[in-house]
């Protein structure tokens, strides 16, 4: 019988089998209560294959604030783990080898100490700091633009980064002193072309203030040591060639703007969390096909591919993610990584002309904003005209929803539905611990207590020096953290050394050009006005440190487009601020926009407050991430209407607005 040319004879060679690329790092963004409950979360998802760890910190630490601080007030572990000293970051690690873990911290304003902290619980336990690998975000900029986190003005800020960088330069080879984070800028509404050009930007700015302070020789290497961390959203094409025109970009920056030769200190090294701001509540098990199309964009283009992946929650846009709902997650890159051939081939778009040419043009019309920033000295000087930029395109961008131009599946389109079994019942979410921050302030007083005090004020005496002589901030930031201070002495050192900030809203009082649909709602606007003998007076504010202020400058820019006299002053208010506002504007209603989890004690506040003002007839709505059991708790403190992320009709809100006041009673003010 004659053998079929298929079939190998025993002396045939072993066919070879495909060479795999090593994966990306697998990392879920995750902290939440206190770090106990957050260690045992992290060493759970290792134990399921995590391969790094990606640390969410609370609104307090963000921010320069002990968990017991005015401000933080029905903040603390919601969206992350509060940590306020080096006993809360030892019991975080607890059990968790620092020296053999890949950690990325989000943290930027209160990067130097939160990196303080970190070096210490390493050092004791028994680790080489030299081994140490990770990142601190760092990246200020961006906060001003979109997340709200920072604290003191831009200049002094850019000190703290560079002062970090050279610090891990001579003592933390291996860690990444700045991820430059484009992330939030997509968040906040930013065009492809955009966050390219904000991005690259910020880090020009960085390593040009960098360059005065490591000498000429390491520098190279340094540029090599900057990382990014990238959004990526539904546009699949779109995505992926942006990807490869940052690659392309920052070699062209690293070659021609500083002169960097050797290729290692060029690659462009990014992690991306993908898109949660087109995360759905409406039909939200459809948001598990889009973090699967956007892990694509950062996966599939070898060149361009993402060093480290976390992926958000199918569910974020109910509320805290559980356990279940984050090993999902982790899952989709697994079967991605392990079980597809993605890793087994080269690049998969090289020479293909489509996507040539969107690279091409992607990469001309950020060179076009790169140049216009430059022009105004750098993105430093040019933060409010970025901010401007930002809640424009973002308006362009819900306007389009709106119209029906963007398709949203389940939103705008294909809204008809089966209940879906993965939102009914309970337990559906998951709910902060009421107690944990009674607990966390408990503990922070024993603290406290327990300290060397007079160590203490010495080691922030140095702190307060350094930060006076332009000497780097680092070594005085560990020997605080190993003295015992707390993350809101550190944050006071700071503020009283270089002063606090206030950030441009990038509402402007003027106008926009926007009509469509408005000519009802105006002439609404103008109705009621004229029956109250004034402008319809709207005074929207966000309360409490939460800094995604993206929905409050959309209800506000889209208001003032309608007519209405708007008073919004930006992020990071006390509920006594707010109702102070609404008697100064003698306001006709209030708008609280809250993201953070706080939104029951801080509105509960706000409304006691509003009573002993004598606003008690005033009309209170409220917007967030709040689900139906809250959204029914904040109605019958008196909140005349709630606002979830399903409520993406603008023109519908301010309808609703009008409705409010436009009652005899209001009308006869």
């Amino acid at each position: 019988m004659t053998k079929l040319a298929t079939t190998p004879t025993p002396t045939d060679p072993a066919p070879e089998r495909p060479v795999k690329d090593k994966p990306w790092l697998f990392r879920t963004y995750a902290g939440h209560s206190t770090a106990q409950a957050s260690n045992e979360l992290y060493r759970s998802n290792l134990s399921k294959g995590q391969t790094g760890l990606s640390v969410a910190f609370d609104l307090p630490t963000q921010t320069g604030y002990d968990s017991d601080h005015e401000l933080a007030r029905g903040e603390v572990g919601k969206v992350g783990v509060p940590i306020s000293h080096l006993g809360d970051m030892r019991a975080l690690f607890q059990d968790i080898p620092l020296e053999q873990m890949n950690t990325s911290m989000t943290i930027n304003a209160t990067a130097p100490w939160l990196l303080a902290l970190y070096i210490a619980a390493a050092e004791e336990q028994g680790a080489d700091i030299k081994a140490l690998q990770g990142t601190v975000q760092n990246d200020i900029i961006k906060e001003y633009l979109s997340r709200g986190t920072y604290i003191c003005p831009p200049k002094p800020s850019l000190r703290m980064i560079t002062d970090v960088a050279a610090y891990t330069r001579a003592h933390l080879p291996k860690w990444n002193p700045m991820n430059v984070c484009s992330y939030h800028l997509q968040e906040a509404g930013a065009t492809p072309e955009q966050e390219l050009a904000f991005a690259l930007a910020t880090a020009c700015a960085v390593l040009d203030d960098l360059q005065t302070k490591v000498p000429a020789e390491h520098f190279p290497a340094m540029v090599g040591r900057i990382s990014f961390f990238v959004n990526a959203g539904i546009r699949f094409v779109t995505e992926m060639c942006k990807m490869r025109a940052f690659v392309e970009l920052w070699d062209e920056i690293c070659l021609e703007r500083y002169g960097v030769e050797d290729a290692r200190f060029r690659r462009f090294r990014y992690g991306v969390q993908v898109n949660s701001l087109g995360l759905t509540e409406q039909q939200p098990e459809n948001n598990v096909y889009r973090i699967l199309i956007e892990a694509l964009a950062v996966t599939l283009s070898k060149n361009a591919r993402a060093r480290a992946v976390q992926l958000p929650a199918w569910n974020e846009a109910l509320g805290l993610p559980r356990k279940w709902d984050q090993q999902w997650s982790l899952r989709m890159q697994q079967i991605l990584a392990f079980e597809s051939d993605l890793l087994e081939y080269g690049d998969l778009f090289d020479g293909n002309p489509v996507v040539t040419a969107k690279v091409d043009a992607l990469k001309a019309g950020a060179r076009a904003e790169l140049d216009l920033i430059d022009g105004m000295g750098g993105a430093v000087q040019a933060i409010d005209y970025m901010k401007g930029r930002l809640v424009e395109a973002n308006a362009e961008r819900i306007a389009r929803i709106e119209s029906g131009e963007t398709t949203v599946v389940g939103v705008n389109r294909f809204t008809t539905t089966e209940p879906s079994p993965l939102t009914t019942g309970e337990d559906t979410i998951m709910v902060s611990d009421a107690d944990a921050e009674r607990d966390q302030i408990a503990r922070l007083e024993a603290w406290r207590a327990s300290r060397d005090e007079a160590a203490v004020q010495a080691a922030l005496a140095e702190l307060r020096a350094a930060a006076a002589s332009g000497v780097n901030v680092m070594p005085a930031s560990i020997k605080a953290a190993k003295a015992g201070a707390t993350t809101g002495e550190w944050g006071l050192v700071v503020r009283q050394a270089f002063g606090e900030y206030r950030a441009p809203t990038g509402v402007s009082r003027n106008p926009s050009n926007r009509t469509e649909g408005l000519d009802e709602i105006r002439a609404a606007v103008d109705a009621v006005s004229s029956r109250l003998g004034r402008r319809l007076k709207f005074v929207v504010g966000k309360p409490g440190l939460d800094g995604h202020s993206n929905g409050a400058e959309q209800i506000a820019a889209r208001a003032r487009d309608c007519g209405m006299d708007i008073h919004y002053e930006g992020i990071r208010l006390t509920p006594a601020d707010i109702v102070d506002a609404a008697l100064e504007q003698h306001a006709h209603v209030v708008g609280l926009s809250i993201l953070s989890g706080s939104h029951v004690p801080l509105v509960k506040d706000l409304m006691r407050q509003m009573q002993a003002a004598g606003l008690g007839d005033t009309p209170v709505v409220v917007g967030g991430i709040i689900p139906e059991e809250d959204a029914t708790s904040l109605r019958a403190m008196g909140v005349a209407a709630v606002y979830t992320p399903k409520d993406f009709e603008l023109n519908r809100i301010m309808m609703d607005i009008v409705g409010l006041i436009d009652t005899p009673a209001t009308a006869a003010e």
